[in-house]
Parts: C-alpha cells; sequence; structure tokens
C-alpha cells in the first residue's frame, strides 16, 4: 500500500511539474483572454491623463478637487471552471505514444493551473454513463493535486459513455453560469440535445480526445476487435482494403457528426489526437476566442 502511495504521489509530481511549467509560460495569458469574466467593476479615481475617455470623468470627485479625475474600472475576473470528465472504459485505449486516458489527465491539470493562477475556482464531473463522481469547485493548489490524483487513480464503476446525462448533471449541480471544459472521446451514439442544453446556461467548450487507430486501419491480417465499453468482439480481415475504407469512412462520418452537433449547438471544439501534442490544437482553440 506504501509503495503504491508513494508511486501515486510521484505520479502526480511528475504531472504537476510538467503541466504547472506548461500552464505558466504557454496558457495562463491566453486562456484569461479566451475565458472573460463577469464584467467590470469599478476599482478607484485617479487624476484624468491625456486620452482618458471622457465618459469615465468622475464630476463628483472632480468638483470637490477643482481638476478632472477619472473612474478606474477592472474585470470582474473571478469565474467558475468545471471539467466534465469522460473515465469510460474506450479512454483505456491507445495505439502509439499514450492512452487516451494519459493524455486527458494532462489536459485537466493544465487547465486546473491555469485557472487557479487566474483566480477561478475549479471543479470536476467523472462521468462514464452515470455520473461517477462530482469535485465541488474550489480554489488552491491543495485542490488541484487532489484533481490529479483522482485523475490518475479514480476506477468507474461502469463502462458505457451517457454524455447528455453528465451534462444534465452539470446543468442541475452548478447553479450559476460556468466555463465548462467536456472532455471526451464522443464515443456515445446520441448527446447532440445534451449539447444544447448545457451550451444554453454555460459556456461549454467541448476537447475531442481521440486515438488515430479510431480513423485508420494498418493491414495485420485477422484481428479481433473488442468494444471496451460494451465486450463485444468481432474477428475482421485488415488485409482486406474494402474493410479498412469502410472502417476509416466510419470514423471520419463520427468525427464529421460531432462537430456538427457541436457547431448547431454553438460549442467550440478542438480535436486532440493522441499521438500528437496537445499544446497546438488547445493554443488554437484559446486564440479563437479571444
Amino acid at each position: 500500500m506504501a509503495t503504491n502511495t508513494a508511486e501515486l504521489l510521484k505520479k502526480v509530481r511528475r504531472i504537476e511539474l510538467k503541466t504547472k511549467g506548461l500552464s505558466n509560460q504557454i496558457f495562463s495569458g491566453e486562456y484569461h483572454s479566451a475565458f472573460k469574466g463577469r464584467g467590470m467593476a469599478f476599482s478607484e479615481v485617479r487624476e484624468y491623463s491625456m486620452g482618458d475617455e471622457v465618459r469615465d470623468i468622475d464630476w463628483n470627485v472632480t468638483a470637490r478637487f477643482g481638476h478632472p479625475f477619472v473612474k478606474v474600472f477592472e474585470e470582474e475576473r473571478e469565474l467558475t471552471v468545471v471539467l466534465v470528465v469522460d473515465v469510460s472504459a474506450s479512454d483505456s485505449f491507445g495505439s502509439t505514444t499514450q492512452l487516451k486516458k494519459n493524455m486527458i489527465t494532462e489536459i485537466c491539470a493544465v487547465l486546473a493551473f491555469s485557472a487557479i493562477q487566474n483566480n477561478d475556482k475549479i471543479g470536476v464531473i467523472f462521468f462514464s454513463d452515470q455520473v461517477e463522481k462530482f469535485i465541488p469547485p474550489k480554489k488552491g493548489k491543495s485542490h488541484i493535486l487532489r484533481i490529479i490524483r483522482e485523475l490518475i487513480e479514480f476506477k468507474p464503476e461502469q463502462k458505457g459513455t451517457n454524455i447528455t446525462e453528465a451534462l444534465r448533471y452539470l446543468n442541475n449541480v452548478v447553479k450559476k453560469r460556468s466555463i465548462a471544459f467536456l472532455i471526451t472521446d464522443f464515443m456515445d451514439k446520441d448527446y447532440s440535445n445534451g449539447l444544447k442544453l448545457a451550451s444554453g446556461k454555460h459556456d461549454l467548450v467541448a476537447l475531442h480526445i481521440y486515438d488515430q487507430r479510431e480513423l485508420e486501419m494498418p493491414a495485420i491480417g485477422r484481428v479481433k476487435f473488442v468494444d471496451p465499453e460494451t465486450g463485444s468482439t468481432q474477428w475482421i480481415n485488415t488485409n482486406s482494403k474494402r474493410n479498412r475504407e469502410a472502417y476509416s469512412r466510419a470514423g471520419q462520418e463520427r468525427m464529421n457528426e460531432m462537430k456538427l452537433s457541436c457547431q448547431k449547438a454553438g460549442v467550440d471544439v478542438a480535436s486532440i489526437a493522441t499521438h500528437t501534442s496537445y499544446i497546438t490544437p488547445l493554443r488554437n482553440l484559446f486564440s479563437k476566442r479571444s
């Protein structure tokens, strides 16, 4: 048990070092620009300088001192961020560099550190075909490290995927408008209504995590394919060009349907493959929203 705990702490520390550094160097400012606060709040008054807006002049203070003063406003920055994280069995797949689950963990850590650097609260909803766990939004480094620990070692009760159920839960449990990151491989049949429902209340952003083998099948003879969520199996002759083309077509259609559903719901989406870096897709997503 002690060895397992020590190993877990090592993994947490490794992820913290990598993702906190990325957040500091790359994402913090872009995150701030991409996700705006609730508005502007009065901060202080200062003497008028050439170029200041005339409409910002505080006439009461100006009259009292006999020369112009202007009001200074600051963005009301504090936001609530919720990571809606897919922990279904299909996230344990990965054909090349890493599992989808490992990439999801790193991305969540980067977003979490970016959030606390901007003084935002962050919470997590873990879901499969049911809501598995909810960690309410809070601030602070110890809270982030708890989230990372959970991401590494969490074991779901169920194997399937129900995105709509997770987003319905988000709407019920988080009362005020939040920034919600839906992080999933979208291995679900019908989630379009869930996307519309959640995006009507929250600023919903989708991160689609996929493996290249979900879009292309190598020619390696007869292979047994196992659906990790249902357990169903099927033997496929991967040497058949027709089978490979049909497989690729089905994968591409799934991705196209996902993008169309997000577009119709007004949800920004970034697709990130496990064999590539997530830095560029995230930066592109942030800059598109700035």
